[in-house]
């Protein structure tokens, strides 16, 4: 007969958040001085489903809920502001939660299989918690000051209007794996997570080397935006070095294309981010593909470039594409 498992989940939730759930949601709103609309507004905007009258929150959901209620009665933001806010929050470190768990779990699995076990895999996740927890929540917050130092320096950088601080001018460029599907149908989920997991570290550390920065990751391409097109460039021939000489990789081909982008939500969007898209179709095997407009702009001491037989795009008509090589 199985014994019963030391450890339950509760256990674990109540170690991650640091107390066990014991408030509805209308307590948190009466304590916040919120109507419970918009504090079921903001639960959403995190990206969770409404509890219904279960004692699904703790004091920390209070405390969260008060300061940003705090922040608005001051003045600082409105409350539409503040929602969208918890929206960005919300989202971006769900992805992050489940990246840290499909990180951890193989970790928590050669726990369970040394001397260390536990004779439970929430035990031994419980002992992560605790030992990686608080390192990992100093570094989320020491990272995300960074990275919004650099984004404040960016709008400046890129020379945003002052009419529209969200318009930029910038180079695009999208990576795409040539035949990811078809190869993805022949692979187990171990292959296929490794194959995308590879893909992308080795682009982040390319783009972020030669000073470019990563949009989103699609699992078989790479969005990423430079405020150089000679430095976009060497990332994308970088991207083909790195890429098309990784025997654990499949071939990979590249679009890029210059011009005024919407920054929004942490995304890009506009005609660059289409037609790079649209180019990289046509591309072939370990190539780069770009418009003529960034073309024009690639320095002539370490770029040659050709232009190729015009060709129709869908949502740009005729385009005249230029495929590009280091001199």
């Amino acid at each position: 007969m199985t014994e019963p498992d030391p450890f339950t989940r509760e256990q674990l939730e109540s170690t991650l958040l640091g107390d066990a759930p014991r408030l509805t949601s209308d307590e948190v709103a009466e304590a916040a001085g919120v109507p419970v609309e918009d504090a079921r507004r903001l639960w959403r905007a995190l990206g969770f489903p409404d509890v219904g009258e279960s004692a699904a929150f703790t004091d920390a959901d209070l405390a969260a809920l008060s300061t940003i209620v705090s922040t608005v009665e001051q003045g600082a933001i409105d409350f539409d502001t503040a929602v969208r806010l918890t929206r960005a929050v919300g989202q971006t470190v769900a992805r992050l939660a489940d990246w840290q768990v499909g990180t951890l779990a193989s970790r928590v699995e050669q726990l369970e299989a040394g001397d260390q076990a536990t004779g439970s895999r929430i035990g031994s996740a419980l002992r992560l918690a605790e030992q990686v927890g608080l390192p990992f929540e100093r570094l989320l917050v020491y990272a995300w000051r960074r990275h919004l130092a650099a984004a404040v320096a960016r709008v400046e950088t890129l020379g945003a209007n002052d009419e529209d601080l969200h318009t930029v001018e910038v180079t695009v460029g999208f990576a795409d794996l040539v035949q990811f599907t078809a190869l993805s149908n022949e692979m187990d989920e171990d292959r296929i997570g490794d194959m995308v997991e590879i893909f992308e570290s080795r682009c982040g550390d390319v783009v972020a080397g030669r000073h470019g920065r990563i949009i989103k990751t699609l699992g078989d391409s790479v969005l990423f935006v430079s405020e150089d097109p000679g430095k976009a460039m060497d990332i994308a021939l970088s991207i083909i070095d790195v890429i098309g000489n990784d025997t654990r990789l499949p071939d990979v081909r590249i679009g890029m294309a210059t011009g005024a982008v919407v920054m929004r939500l942490g995304d890009v969007f506009g005609p660059p981010v289409n037609l790079a898209a649209r180019l990289t179709g046509v591309a072939r095997r370990n190539r780069v593909i770009t418009d003529s407009r960034s073309a024009a702009l690639l320095p002539d001491d370490q770029f040659e470039w050709r232009a190729l037989p015009p060709r129709p795009l869908r949502g740009f008509g005729v385009v005249e594409p230029v495929t590009v090589r280091r001199t």
